[in-house]
This record gives structure tokens, sequence and C-alpha cells, in this order.
């Protein structure tokens, strides 16, 4: 179980420090164009190179606007690698370098691009043991598709940190206190990502919105309702949440899987922990005390600890 000391126990040094502090590099990445079945593309960025032996592959995918270049998956890839795993991080549709080909992005439930990805690695590396680990986002996602796979998985464990299992209430307790800090930053990109994408096909048609709409939006659920919900189909931001929140699929899940969380996590509250009623035999629940979004530090601040690699190839392993 995670514990850290008194000087790091606030969860906005937790969510932050590894921002600002951790200074871990990738050495050497090969970038793979992995076309989708709609004919768009995600990029995928493997450590040092795709396998060229029978080394277990861990598939990555990262938080609301995160990438490759995020601390934690930097970290974590160098962490596996040491262990002997190779490792792949899957951008969602938009977060690498290239603007991509159709108006559509992603979403917290969207699986279909991550279920292409891994049945594509399933093919290519049959010899090669397939695990994912999921961050926020990523996390509930990859959740909701080990649940639609049930038997039928491709993967032999996963883990899923610091997932918003209750959309809603995610959005919601993100647009108060200080969590307004997260909100404004995590929404400035997005904003930006799908302005982009006006000068390149007919928004307007297809939100009924103009650009300086777009500009004006405050909170991440007015750019759900905007954005998400009528470019995926969905009747309201609050369809969205309603459909793709984690939590009600985790009965579902027939592998191995690990969720940690923190109670003390700044982007929602502790009602989105599930009960052991609401878990399959397959899932374990760690939940800590103290930890942030995605933080897990321990150690001193002059010499920092990152728990959340350990554990995760603990696991894995």
């Amino acid at each position: 179980m995670f514990q850290t000391s008194f000087l790091l126990r606030n969860p906005h040094v937790q969510t932050l420090f590894a921002t600002f502090f951790r200074k871990d590099k990738l050495e050497k990445v090969e970038t793979e164009e992995f076309t989708l079945p709609d004919g768009d593309f995600v990029e995928c960025v493997w450590q040092h190179e795709k396998p060229k032996d029978h080394r277990p592959i861990v598939v990555l995918f990262h938080g609301l606007a995160g990438s490759v270049n995020s601390p934690y998956i930097i970290g974590l890839m160098n962490a596996l690698e040491k262990q002997g795993f190779t490792s792949v991080l899957m951008h969602f549709r938009g977060c690498g370098k290239k603007e991509n080909l159709k108006p559509r992005a992603y979403h917290s439930g969207e699986t279909g691009d991550a279920k292409a990805f891994i049945e594509h690695l399933q093919k290519i590396y049959p010899n090669n043991p397939l695990h994912a680990v999921g961050f926020s986002i990523g996390g509930n996602m990859l959740l909701k598709l080990l649940a639609e796979w049930g038997s039928d998985t491709p993967l032999q464990s996963a883990v899923s940190v610091s997932a918003p299992l209750r959309l809603d209430i995610c959005s919601d307790t993100i647009e108060k206190g200080f969590s307004r800090v997260y909100q404004n930053y995590l929404l400035k990109p997005l904003k930006v990502t799908l302005l982009q994408k006006y000068k390149k096909f007919e928004m307007k048609k297809f939100l009924g919105k103009d650009e300086e709409a777009i500009k004006n939006l405050k909170t991440i659920r007015a750019f759900d309702d905007a954005y998400i919900a009528p470019i995926f189909g969905f009747n309201s931001s609050q369809d969205y949440y309603n459909k793709c929140s984690a939590k009600q699929y985790l009965k579902d899940i027939k592998t191995k899987t690990l969720i940690i969380h923190a109670k003390d996590d700044p982007f929602m509250t502790e009602e989105i922990i599930p009960t052991k009623e609401e878990l399959s035999d397959f899932v374990t629940l760690e939940v800590s005390e103290h930890g942030g979004h995605v933080g897990f530090i321990s150690g001193t601040f002059r010499e920092p600890v990152y728990w959340l690699d350990g554990k995760i190839v603990g696991f894995l392993g």
C-alpha cells in the first residue's frame, strides 16, 4: 500500500510534483503510424524500437491531453525496460505530432482505436505476451475495453491508475476550488486542437457552433457538450458520461487487473471508488489515503521515489 512522508501528503503536491521536478528522458524511440479501420491513424511510440524477440509488450494509454512526453509515461517506460519488458504508447487521436485526418478525436470511453491496435499487436507478435496500463481517462477507457472483451481478452494483465470511473462526478469536481486550475490546464490544449480542426473541416456544420463559441468554452463539461457529444453521437455530455463511465462495467472484466486510486485525488471524490460487489474476481482494487492524481510520490523532496513504476512493473511481472 502506498505511503508518503508528511511533507508530500498534500494532494496537489502529489499531482504536480513530477510535472515540475521529474527530469527523466527516453534515450531512443521508434514511432509507428498505425492505420485505423476508418482510414485515420494514431501515432504509437516504442521504447527504443519494435521488438525483435519474444519479450512481453506493455501497451500504455496516457491521460487527457497527455503524450509520450508526460513524465509518468517516460518514467514507466524506462522502468519497464529495466525489467525486461518492451513498451509502446498509443497516442489518442490528435495527441501526437501530426494532425489527424478526421473531424473526430477521442474520449474516455472510445475503445475502438485501442482495440484495433492491441489486436494488431496480437497478430504481428503472437509469441509476445501482451499487457496494458492506462492513466486517468486512458485508465477508464482501458477498463471499459477489458469489460467489452470479457473472456476473449488478448491481454494477460492490465493496470488502471487514477481512472475517472464516474465521469460526471469528475467533471463536476474539477470545476470547484483549486481543481479549476487543472480544468483550465486541460481545457486549453483541447480547445487548441479543436480550433485547428475548424481550419481543415466544416466543424460548424458538424457541431452547430462557430470558432468564437469554442474559444469561450469555460469547463470540461461545456467542451464535452459542444464537441464530444455531437461528434460521437451522444445526446449530451451527461449521456456520454452515463454510457462511458467504467465503474458500471468492472464486474464484466475477465483479465487480471489492478486498479490504483488515491482518496485525495483532486480530480474526483471518494464516491467514484467501487465497492467489492462492483468488482469481478479478476480485479484487485488498491486505494490509498494519499497520492493525488497520477502522483504517488514517496521518499523526500530531494530524493523522490516514484512508487507507481515499481508497483506496476511488479504486478505485470
